[in-house]
């Protein structure tokens, strides 16, 4: 085998947005950075995950808006292209070619290497091709930072594997629309994708064992089961899969605990995510291949003893340190992680304290995440079970988001509801969820009040505009009393 070498400040094993956005923290830094990617540079999120899976939900979510408004409604005629969305949703995956970015690589200065890379010893990474004999060792003169993401985890049910499942790749990349679909999970991708499915037509059946948006506010999943079963899908949530088999035919026939049988076109399990870490060889500095990494707040990888593994060069950054499992907290992450490594490149401060610049502190405390089902569920900090959970002297304060006076000229018959969680000892907003059509747009004011720490006394004196919806801080203050 032939091996080539060569040395740069930083290299960064995948180039997903969290890859890409450390590379390019990194040579604003003023320091030299490699990336290795062996798919596609823009990573799950460009192509198999947020972008296209949005453009699968649009056009439906367009044309329930347009339903819910005299006038609008009666303009519309027909129903939804399903080929005109997957060509759209084609579009936003960029035909799943990835020109574009690897050209803003090169752009900005980060050579691409494209191969499989692997931690072969103490900043050293080995790339391979699987094309010829010829490898390639790249050297970090500071920082080696694991990118890889995290791929879907497939259960150990019976039959599962080999009937060949749709994961949320599958699902988001289909060239078709399956008459029957059948959903194992309740989360978010197995609630996004049946909102989808739904609304392209798919007779839906969601398999949700431990209800659906366990992990939210529990009017948020009770708000989406109703609506899927408005759609028309069959939402049940407390079975399980037991077996599973693929027909000669290609129907699935999902075997339930009960013994009960449920047949489908296609499959999609949607349970949850593994680390993309099986093969970067973390046998090589002690760590375990197949785990998520654990790391600090300025994402430094670190063993079981809190300590920095092999003296502090190794870091991970996005879903594979399983801080946070989203697109925008990872980008978040790169940016406290290509600063720190610059920082401490040149030997200057570093503000690792909460919310210091080099820390990723609103992982824990300030996580926004929108779910873009119907309706939307938009949340931002902690639930009050958390809140509980975490030893919070709290009090919830609830609002029916058909009361205020925007929402009921967005829509007719305009359904929603807001809660903010308040920490009663310091009086600020440790948590805030709404659910209701378009609320995604209304959860950045919650965010900065959830980061910011606003006490409430202050945030009387921002006034929403009327008629928003935004009018809700009003009305939840107004309960809260001042």
């Amino acid at each position: 085998m032939t091996t080539t070498t060569a040395a740069y400040d930083v290299v960064i094993i995948g180039a997903g947005p969290v890859g890409e956005n450390i590379a390019d923290r990194v040579v604003r830094g003023g320091l030299t950075a490699a990336i290795v990617e062996r798919e596609l540079v823009g990573g799950e999120c460009s192509y198999w995950a947020c972008m296209p899976t949005k453009a699968l939900l649009r056009s439906a979510a367009a044309l329930r808006a347009a339903r819910r408004l005299p006038g609008a409604r009666e303009a519309v005629t027909g129903s939804l292209d399903a080929a005109a969305v997957l060509r759209r949703r084609d579009s936003f995956a960029s035909d799943w070619q990835d020109n574009g970015q690897a050209a803003w690589l090169e752009q900005v200065g980060v050579p691409l290497y494209r191969g499989h890379g692997r931690i072969a010893a103490d900043r050293v990474v080995e790339v391979t091709t699987g094309e010829d004999d010829s490898a390639l060792s790249l050297t970090a003169r500071h920082a080696v930072v694991v990118a890889t993401g995290s791929g879907a985890l497939v259960p150990d049910v019976a039959g599962l594997r080999e009937a060949a499942p749709w994961t949320s790749r599958e699902a988001v990349a289909a060239t078709a629309v399956p008459g029957r679909l059948a959903v194992i999970g309740g989360g978010v991708v197995a609630s996004e994708m049946a909102t989808a499915y739904a609304g392209l037509g798919a007779s839906v059946t969601v398999l949700a064992r431990d209800g659906v948006l366990p992990a939210a506010e529990p009017f948020a999943g009770e708000y989406v089961a109703e609506a899927l079963r408005e759609a028309g899908a069959e939402v049940r949530v407390g079975d399980e899969a037991a077996a599973v088999k693929r027909a000669a035919d290609g129907t699935v026939s999902i075997t339930l605990a009960t013994g009960e049988q449920i047949e489908a076109d296609e499959l999609l399990v949607a349970v949850g995510r593994t680390p993309n870490t099986e093969d970067i060889g973390l046998e090589a500095v002690g760590l375990t291949p197949g785990a998520w990494l654990a790391v600090d707040d300025t994402m430094r990888v670190v063993g079981e003893d809190g300590a920095p593994v092999g003296g502090g060069w190794l870091y991970a950054a996005g879903d594979v340190n399983h801080r946070v499992l989203l697109t925008h907290q990872g980008k978040y992450q790169a940016r406290a992680v290509g600063d720190v490594i610059v920082a401490r490149a040149k030997g200057e401060a570093v503000h690792d304290g909460p919310w210091g610049r080099h820390a990723a502190t609103a992982d824990a405390r300030a996580v926004p995440q929108v779910v873009f089902t119907e309706p939307e569920i938009a949340s931002v900090g902690l639930t009050a079970a958390a809140a509980e959970a975490a030893g919070l002297r709290t009090r919830v304060v609830d609002h029916d988001l058909a009361a205020v006076a925007g929402a009921a000229l967005q829509a007719d018959g305009y359904r929603g509801r807001a809660r903010m969680v308040v920490d009663e000892d310091r009086k600020v907003i440790v948590g805030f969820t709404l659910v209701g059509p378009d609320v995604a747009e209304l959860l950045h004011a919650a965010t900065v009040a959830v980061a910011g720490e606003v006490p409430l006394d202050r945030l009387w004196h921002a006034v929403p505009a009327f008629p928003t919806v935004s009018e809700v801080w009003l009305r939840l203050l107004e309960v809260y009393g001042r």
